[in-house]
């Protein structure tokens, strides 16, 4: 019984550290590929994404009655500014998904009142403009998440307008 004692415990030991590193490291990695899938536009830049398909399906199980626009951000060069105009009469929503993949701030087009709003995301310490309505996040890459809701998919191309209205882009001026 002593003869397995130590590999019991070496063994029992590389599972804790192994099962505690992908705990810890997995969040990055499916975050980095969704970063990939979602940012056709590229970092800072709005995507607006095609209706999901049975053929074409940038995320794990989006909803086929949703728009979705997308924007990878990268804190490292500045805080970004996210833009966001709902559609009157559409349910829409904001999420804001950091590198760990938690989501750091949510609204929808009720809570906005059906107005435009602009949301500032920035790493703790990074100038943001007088009066802004900011998000501070603890890293500096992320997805800004749009959702719109349609009541039906051939809805997409007479919204296609109102959905290029929201935007993102890194904050230049801080006035």
């Amino acid at each position: 019984m002593r003869n397995w004692l130590g590999p019991l415990l070496f063994g029992l030991l590389v599972a804790a550290a192994t099962a505690w590193a992908a705990i810890l490291y997995i969040p990055y990695g499916l975050m980095n590929v969704a970063m990939d899938r979602l940012g056709q536009g590229g970092v800072n830049t709005m995507s607006y994404g095609n209706l999901a398909t049975p053929e074409r399906q940038p995320v794990v199980r989006p909803s086929p009655d949703l728009a979705y626009s997308s924007c990878p951000y990268d804190l490292s060069g500045g805080p970004v500014a996210i833009d966001v105009t709902p559609v009157a009469g559409r349910y829409s929503s904001l999420s804001l998904f950091d590198a760990a993949t938690d989501v750091i701030f949510v609204r929808n087009d009720l809570e906005a009142g059906g107005k435009p709003y602009r949301i500032i995301v920035a790493r703790e310490g990074q100038a943001v403009p007088v009066g802004a309505e900011t998000v501070r996040t603890a890293h500096d890459r992320g997805i800004a998440l749009i959702r719109l809701l349609l009541r039906e998919p051939g809805e997409i191309a007479g919204l296609d307008a109102a959905r290029h209205q929201s935007s993102c882009s890194v904050v230049t001026k801080l006035k």
